[in-house]
């Protein structure tokens, strides 16, 4: 072989060799560019994000409330390139609502994607809710009693005389609604198990509802408990003759008697003695004398039945042996 030929069939090996090089490069390139083309168009195809966001209620007139419990949170859904998404912020995000102008009553807040700036190439397809329902009202003041709530019963033959509640009124802060109706406020239960005499107390206050607030949330009470003041009627109470120097006889021989006195006493208070006719200084004969009656100190007599008895005196004197005739 010629050195000339030599020469072109080395640089013919060498063009083959750098051509197929860089067909391989070729080939590498366009592997990374589809794979980057991949890559770009994962990210920016539609993807789907739930976020949770907050609701801002916001510029409430003075004097005006909000009585119902509306969300505090709105869930949407939002479309976009997933990098886009993924910058998202729920936070920044918040729903605000401008009250500035709300008047007293119901009011509907429709919810709709503009009111979320969630930025270009993404959009809010869904909302839960979509809409929002304030029940509006507006604050007031009013001084109302305070009634004392009590459990069980002071001792048999007590009664509660009197109460001191201090302060006897507070003063009630809420929506109108709740604090127009109110003819009072309730204390906690006070237990009158078993009292026979005064007792002081601080009791709870419980409001009606807890939106309304209170000047105070306790009073200092105290319950005044006596003796129960009841009647009792006596039946068959034997007609007694007193101071008779003669033996007598009396008709009717019986009485019945109503008295008035504590209850405790009542019960315990015997019926012989308490009905007497006086025959001091009085001559044998016959007699039209008015029922006495004698009963113990802190007890009136209502009514007797009979007003009057006869009492018929005879000629023959008592002794100490005689026995007063039936």
């Amino acid at each position: 072989m010629r050195l000339g030929d030599f020469k072109y069939f080395s640089a013919t090996s060498t063009s083959r060799r750098l051509r197929g090089s860089n067909m391989g490069l070729r080939v590498l390139s366009v592997a990374l560019a589809i794979g980057l083309w991949i890559f770009v168009n994962a990210g920016e195809r539609g993807s789907v994000e739930s976020l949770t966001v907050p609701i801002s209620y916001a510029s409430l007139p003075q004097g005006m409330v909000i009585v119902n419990h509306p969300p505090v949170r709105v869930k949407i859904e939002v479309t976009g390139p997933r990098t886009l998404l993924s910058l998202l912020d729920p936070e920044r995000l918040t729903l605000k609502i401008d009250l500035r102008n709300i008047a007293a009553g119901q009011s509907e807040y429709k919810i709709y994607p503009a009111m979320f700036n969630v930025g270009r190439n993404t959009a809010v397809t869904s909302i839960s809710p979509d809409s929002l329902s304030l029940d509006i009202d507006r604050m007031v003041t009013r001084d109302v009693p305070v009634h004392l709530a009590v459990e069980n019963r002071v001792a048999a033959g007590y009664t509660i005389s009197s109460v001191d509640i201090n302060p006897p009124s507070v003063t009630v802060v809420g929506p109108s609604r709740y604090v127009a109706p109110l003819t009072s406020v309730n204390t906690e239960p006070f237990d009158l198990k078993g009292l026979t005499a005064q007792t002081s107390r601080t009791v709870e206050i419980v409001p009606s509802d807890p939106s309304l607030g209170l000047s105070t949330g306790h009073v200092d009470v105290r319950v005044n408990v006596a003796e129960a003041i009841a009647d009792r009627e006596f039946r068959a109470v034997d007609v007694e003759v007193k101071d008779s120097d003669f033996k007598y006889r009396v008709e009717p021989k019986q009485a019945t008697l109503t008295i008035r006195g504590p209850a405790v006493k009542l019960a315990g208070l015997a019926p012989k003695g308490l009905a007497y006719v006086d025959a001091n200084g009085l001559a044998p004969g016959s007699h039209e004398l008015p029922l006495q009656v004698t009963v113990p100190d802190g007890m009136q007599l209502v009514r007797s039945s009979p007003d009057k008895v006869k009492l018929r005196m005879y000629h023959e004197k008592l002794t100490t042996a005689d026995e007063h005739p039936s």
